[in-house]
């Protein structure tokens, strides 16, 4: 029965969608995502840095001279800690690295609590499927948080990209401006859909998730067990668990098939825009892991890009 019902989502899916409900056919201006390798940092120098990876296996990557690394901050490559978690955008089949971000986090959640002065302490509500959090705004990073994020009061939603060190999530960046209204005030979606062949266009952004794929706001509840599903700006037709989302960066025309691992319910809530190489239509359509929007060729302190998806 479930796959069944999962079945007849994706022809009414596809239906909405202008689509074939078969397998969505390559384009020739389609891009291939870019290698992405990720671990925990055992060595580094000028020119080599030397990982483990989750399965425990060491990789070797040249350092290529224009390359890049961020920790809080612009650094050189070799400065980074060993120990740090890096996700490497990496060239020539994964041996090269040109962009590294080092223990860089997200957290995006709606606020419920608010300690301190100087340096605030924030509570999160991060979801029913995701733990609760807390983040550290230093004195130093309030000036440019506050201006993104004017009402830090319960109730309101909040996102922010900054590091994790010892433990500790500290914010260094907005990763958008703090939407208007309270997180159960979401504006509707428009009264139809008129995306036809092209997909649906909106916002992708990264969360802190393990597996590759990504996170869709339009879930049936029953199927994720999330009371907070199917909440949505944008538009988005219902989906199952476990679809294929073709998911296109517009600004590079990397593209990708992913499958929905996640319900996500937080991203359906914001309706916000990218700004990335043009203005986006509202609405967070995906949330990607960090690896799946490295790959698609979002940067992570960016937090955004311009997306187009369809039936994959």
């Amino acid at each position: 029965m479930p796959y069944r019902a999962g079945e007849r989502r994706r022809k009414l899916a596809a239906a909405v969608l202008g689509r074939d409900p078969g397998p969505a056919p390559r384009s020739q201006e389609d891009t291939a995502p870019y290698d992405v390798v990720s671990g925990e940092i055992l060595d580094v120098s000028p020119h080599l840095i030397i990982l483990e990876n989750a399965d425990g296996e060491q990789r070797r990557l040249v350092i290529a001279p224009w390359a890049t690394a961020w920790r809080g901050g612009t650094v050189a490559p070799a400065d980074l800690p060993a120990g740090a978690r890096v996700v490497i955008r990496a060239l020539r089949d994964g041996t090269v690295a040109e962009r590294i971000w080092a223990d860089i986090t997200r957290i995006t959640g709606v606020i419920r609590e608010v300690r301190g002065r100087r340096d605030l302490t924030i509570e999160l509500d991060c979801g029913p499927h995701r733990r609760e959090r807390s983040i550290v705004v230093p004195y130093r990073s309030s000036g440019r948080i506050r201006v993104r994020h004017p009402k830090l009061e319960p109730g309101y939603l909040f996102d922010a990209i900054g590091l994790l060190d010892q433990g500790t999530a500290f914010a260094h960046l907005p990763a958008t401006s703090q939407p208007p209204y309270r997180a159960t005030a979401v504006p509707p979606p428009p009264m139809a859909y008129e995306g036809g062949e092209a997909g649906i266009s909106g916002t992708a952004v990264w969360a802190d998730f393990a597996e590759e794929g990504v996170a869709y706001p339009m879930l049936e509840r029953e199927d994720t067990g999330c009371d907070d599903a199917g909440v949505s700006c944008a538009g988005l037709p219902y989906l199952a668990l476990g679809s294929l989302l073709r998911v296109r960066n517009v600004c590079d025309g990397r593209t990708d098939t992913l499958p929905i691992v996640a319900c996500g319910c937080l991203a359906g809530r914001f309706c916000d825009r990218c700004l990335e190489c043009d203005t986006s239509p509202r609405g967070r359509i995906v949330e990607l892991a960090a690896s799946s929007y490295v790959a698609l060729g979002g940067d992570l302190t960016k937090g955004c890009f311009n997306a187009r998806v369809g039936l994959g």
